[in-house]
Parts: C-alpha cells; sequence; structure tokens
C-alpha cells in the first residue's frame, strides 16, 4: 500500500534565508524553541542523541518561523540554504507545468521535514506552501551537515529523511500508474492514518487539512471522482465524513480495497 515517508536553541541566531516567501505581516520570525521541549520531537529528530549532541542541535537551530495558510515558505529555484521542520500545522508542496497547470507532489505533517529537494542542485524544485497556519523550525543545512559528520545518530536520521524522499516519489509514480480511484483514495486515507497514529494521534479519526480539490490534484484525479469515491466509502460503511472530519471504521476493509 501507498506509503509516503517523509509523508517537523540559539547560539548566535542566523538571518533568515531570502528563499522565505512570506510577508512580514503574514509571517514572523523567533528565536529558536528548544528541541527538547518540542512535542514533535520524537517525529523528527533521533532518539539516540545524548545531551551534548541534542545542546548541540538547538544550537544549530536558527528561529523558528510562523507561516499564515497560503504562504510560501520557499519557491521553485529559490537557492537552497536551510531545510525546515514542521512543528505545527500542514504543508503542500507544489510544481507548475509549462501551461501554468499547478501540480501538487506531496502534503507535509507535523513532525516532518521540508527543502530536502535542495540538496542535489542546490535550488528548490517546488514550492512549499502552508495549508493551514503552520510554524517551521529553520535548520541551516550547511551546520546541520558539518553537525552529521559528528554525529553518527543524526547522520542515520538525515539519510532516513532522504530516503523517505526517494519513497514518497515512486510511491506516488505507484498510485498515480497502476491503482484505481477507489485505490488511490483509499491509499491516501491509510498513509494519512499511518502518519497519524505514528505522531501519537488517533489512525481512524483526524481532520483532513487539504481540500477534496488537492487531494484530487495529487491523486491525478477530477474533484467529482474524489467526492464520488468518499461517498461510495461511506455506503459501503468504510469510513463516515463530517466536513473535513475523517472517521474510518474499518481500516482492515478499506486496506482491501
Amino acid at each position: 500500500m501507498f506509503n509516503e515517508a517523509t509523508f517537523a536553541d540559539d547560539i548566535a541566531p542566523a538571518s533568515v534565508p531570502a528563499s522565505a516567501h512570506v510577508s512580514g505581516k503574514a509571517a514572523s520570525s523567533r528565536p529558536a524553541q528548544q528541541c527538547g521541549s518540542c512535542s514533535m520531537r520524537s517525529a523528527c529528530m533521533p532518539q539516540a542523541l545524548n545531551a551534548q549532541e541534542l545542546s548541540r542541535f538547538d544550537s544549530i537551530v536558527s528561529a523558528t518561523r510562523l507561516i499564515k495558510r497560503g504562504d510560501a515558505i520557499y519557491r521553485a529555484n529559490d537557492p537552497f540554504q536551510s531545510i525546515y521542520a514542521i512543528r505545527a500545522g500542514s504543508f503542500k508542496t507544489v510544481v507548475m507545468h509549462r501551461d501554468g497547470r499547478e501540480q501538487v507532489t506531496g502534503f507535509h505533517l507535523a513532525g516532518e521535514v521540508l527543502g530536502l529537494d535542495g540538496v542535489c542542485t542546490e535550488s528548490h524544485s517546488s514550492d512549499a506552501i502552508a495549508i493551514e497556519d503552520s510554524s517551521v523550525c529553520i535548520i541551516p543545512y550547511a551546520l546541520l551537515e558539518s553537525m552529521c559528520a559528528e554525529s553518527k545518530s543524526l547522520q542515520q536520521q538525515v539519510l532516513r529523511m532522504m530516503s523517505g524522499e526517494i519513497v514518497r516519489e515512486s510511491s506516488l509514480m505507484m498510485l498515480l500508474g497502476t491503482m484505481s480511484a477507489e485505490q488511490r483514495v483509499a491509499a491516501f486515507l491509510l498513509n494519512l492514518s499511518s502518519r497519524m497514529k505514528a505522531r501519537g494521534y488517533s489512525a481512524a479519526e483526524f481532520n483532513l487539512r487539504m481540500t477534496r480539490e488537492e487531494m484530487g490534484n495529487f491523486l491525478g484525479m477530477k474533484l467529482e471522482t474524489v467526492s464520488r469515491m468518499f461517498s461510495k466509502f461511506q455506503r459501503e460503511g468504510l469510513l463516515q465524513t463530517h466536513g473535513k472530519r475523517i472517521r474510518i471504521v474499518n481500516l482492515d476493509a478499506l486496506g482491501r480495497v
């Protein structure tokens, strides 16, 4: 089944990267909050870090930034400087087709990391846009890379995140290329369910932060088809919906779609 991995203090605060496309009214930066007090620590950081390593990691997180719904933290072709751990809220990543059409390439939840698309070419390949009011921790990649050379645990965590991006891309290709409309929607919901469970939330009941239209864009389906699949699953007793609130009634049956 589809598995989107992905798919989450300062000694001398660094300047906020120019790549963060948010207005002064829409967002604000503040000194970074310590990772040890963050509720998302277990999701985005290796648990094997000792006290000294944790303190060092705190020192390289340059700031926490608030991002208003609809604002981008970076845009395609912006210079790559930092990665962004989502502390609260959620984002979508988007690429633009040559004809101006928007393609949603992923949804990212609290505890996950944005910006790894820039490591290869030193520039971002997509836009990262908040789909609700959110906050991120800004981690300058050069400082992270330097610390990885000293901490095997952190190095392994960064490699896992990069591996997760590869898995996400290949899973998306399978999702769009081999699954029926029913299977796509079921796999999407199950993926969100597993990611919510990994963060200590209910695997069966949660809010869909994205719109049905955004979901359809990601899944390669029309809005009407997405809505029809939700209605079908409700008739079959697989799930219940109330606005954006989803309750999966039968996880096993949904996985067999």
